[in-house]
């Protein structure tokens, strides 16, 4: 990742944030370190030319990553964020993490990809293809923090037997909800397109919020998160109009 690119800068942006969480709001070191880890991993992936078109990349994750930040700094904070910020401090680490990769994937994304995708772009095929393409190899990225995120959090919290006993089935169950996930955000992605064209589109991000809350507030639940997500899914789809 070079010094002085955008990516960089986000880094240093939540490295300050890091730095600046108070003690009663310590147990949001979890995502924001974790997504820290991962936009690094990104902007490296990018210097190592493993997408299509890596400016755009570039573009499409600093626009991601600050729509989190605006919701971290309490500049607008939809009730997805709000439930994740909301939970109890004594849980895991691990659920702080999902929380916030639930919240910011399902309802984040989409509109940062929309950021980044005019409605001219969506009307070339061979460039949208393109697009979708680098959207997917994404998760080659994510897949392989995978198992160093599982290290961290367990360096950070005493784990269960039974935790140990299920990590190769919550690192596989993982990687099946990331591809998942990503699948019916790009499909949101497409439904939000449509609404900024027939002017629908406050209504349509309003729905996706509540779509999104909605699993937030699943993941909240008692219970083994991964291996219920394994059976439920992890993202959400905005019906057709």
């Amino acid at each position: 990742m070079n010094d002085g690119s955008p990516i960089a800068d986000v880094v240093a942006r939540m490295q300050d944030r890091l730095a600046a969480l108070p003690t009663e709001l310590a147990h949001r070191r979890f995502f924001l370190s974790t997504y820290l880890r991962t936009t690094q991993a990104v902007g490296r992936a990018i210097d190592h030319a493993r997408f299509e078109d890596p400016e755009w990349v570039e573009l499409w994750d600093v626009k991601f990553a600050e729509l989190y930040l605006q919701a971290l700094d309490g500049q607008f904070v939809a009730r997805p964020w709000r439930l994740a910020f909301d939970a109890p401090g004594e849980l895991p680490p691990l659920a702080h993490v999902l929380l916030g990769i639930n919240a910011h994937v399902n309802y984040d994304l989409p509109q940062a990809l929309l950021a980044v995708i005019s409605d001219e772009d969506f009307l070339d095929q061979r460039l949208l293809d393109r697009r979708r393409r680098d959207h997917e190899r994404i998760d080659g990225v994510l897949a392989e923090r995978v198992s160093a995120e599982d290290d961290e959090l367990a360096a950070s919290s005493a784990k269960s037997l039974l935790d140990r006993v299920l990590t190769p089935l919550n690192r596989l169950s993982s990687q099946r909800f990331l591809r998942e996930s990503r699948q019916k955000v790009w499909h949101n992605t497409v439904e939000l397109q449509h609404a900024r064209l027939d002017g629908s589109y406050d209504k349509r991000l309003a729905e996706l919020e509540v779509l999104s809350a909605a699993k937030v507030a699943d993941l909240l639940r008692p219970g083994q998160v991964l291996l219920r997500l394994a059976v439920t899914g992890f993202g959400v789809t905005l019906p057709p109009v």
